[in-house]
């Protein structure tokens, strides 16, 4: 009976353990634009959760180190998160080279990683333990060649970064240009810390028949160029930005000389605009006034990612009944309809997103802010 006794104790403060939610963000570094509005929303919403009763009766505790936007730093983040901290669920990976190296540890762990990071190679091909939120580079490159072609615009100048998510949409720019009537007479790179990109920009503008200018980085890489091609005066080329930069930040950074760009985005970006029925509204709506009363400041669409990050593995935990791994996993994969501020999820074994091209909108910046075109 005594024995009994004990394991029903034992079993008890198990369940009353906290759900031990392991993050790596880059917040400071290069990528501290992207990274420090995700930490501001787990931190946020994992005292909201909290304050309602937790998950499943147990209180959520977050564990959270800063990679300083150096992917050798996320590894051994993550090795600490895995062998010392004993978390149950990992978000994180600002970046694409941060979260290629967290991967092969969550994979040989067998813990389930949710990813903020944008480029296609983080789920595909598809990795058994590695999800995430943010829509693909390739999904990028779809959009906005897309809207290219609505404007008869079939010869276009590639800017790409040089950074794992520059360089992977410039991988999936390429490889899906045709499919769009597209054909990338210009193809150039520059450095995440350049601070001047005009030689780029200028081989660029008198590449033969020329019509757009496509640029795909994140961070404060692609405000350079932005303001750079308004220093020489290019605005009769029309600029298209990747998702990298969907937030105030890069309006703040770039100025007028962002007036017409145009870019794919989460719906967060344009929530007041979005029409009554949209399924998005509500929960966009409701993570900007929290944001804005926690912080006041405007959130961003790279703390959405880790919203909705936290929010599918809380949902996850609650269907799979607890934290045992596989469970989690498995629940993860098998999530169908769910509504973040990215878009809808509908993940399957062969899908660790779950998002299709209805998920970006395409907006462009008018009299210093955003707008939705229909």
């Amino acid at each position: 009976m005594a024995a009994a006794a004990t394991g029903a104790c034992a079993a008890a403060a198990s369940a009353a353990d906290p759900i031990r939610i392991g993050s790596v963000l880059s917040v400071s570094g290069p990528a501290a634009f992207l990274g420090d509005p995700e930490l501001k929303t787990l931190q946020l919403y994992v005292e909201k959760i909290n304050a309602e009763g937790g998950v499943l009766g147990r209180k959520l505790e977050l564990v959270h180190y800063d990679d300083g936007s150096d992917a050798a730093k996320a590894n051994s983040f993550t090795k600490r998160l895995i062998e010392s901290d004993k978390v149950d669920v990992l978000i994180g990976g600002t970046t694409t080279g941060a979260t290629m190296a967290m991967a092969p540890l969550v994979e040989k762990a067998s813990l389930p990683f949710i990813s903020l990071a944008g480029a296609v190679v983080v789920i595909d091909p598809v990795k058994k333990w590695v999800f995430k939120t943010p829509h693909t580079d390739r999904m990028a490159a779809e959009k906005v060649f897309e809207d290219m072609k609505k404007r008869g615009i079939n010869k276009v100048g590639l800017l790409s970064e040089t950074s794992g998510f520059g360089a992977s949409g410039r991988k999936e720019a390429q490889a899906v240009a045709a499919k769009y009537g597209i054909t990338l007479v210009a193809d150039e790179t520059y450095g995440p810390k350049d601070t001047d990109i005009t030689a780029q920009l200028t081989r660029i503008k008198s590449a033969p028949g020329v019509q757009a200018l496509f640029v795909f980085g994140l961070g404060q890489g692609p405000a350079v160029v932005t303001k750079n091609y308004g220093q020489l005066a290019m605005a009769s080329l029309p600029m298209y930005q990747s998702h990298g930069v969907a937030s105030d930040e890069y309006l703040k950074l770039s100025g007028k000389a962002a007036e017409g760009v145009r870019l794919p985005t989460p719906a967060l970006l344009i929530a007041g605009a979005l029409p009554a029925g949209d399924a998005q509204k509500p929960v966009v709506t409701n993570y900007d006034k929290a944001y804005k009363e926690r912080y006041k400041t405007e959130p961003s669409t790279f703390g959405g990612y880790a919203l909705d990050a936290l929010n599918l593995s809380v949902d996850a935990i609650k269907r799979a009944g607890g934290t045992d791994r596989e469970k989690v996993r498995a629940a993860l994969e098998s999530t169908k309809g769910f509504v973040g501020t990215t878009g809808v999820f509908n993940m399957s074994p062969l899908n660790h997103m779950g998002l299709d091209l209805s998920a970006f909108r395409m907006v462009e910046v008018k009299n210093g802010d955003w707008q939705l075109l229909k």
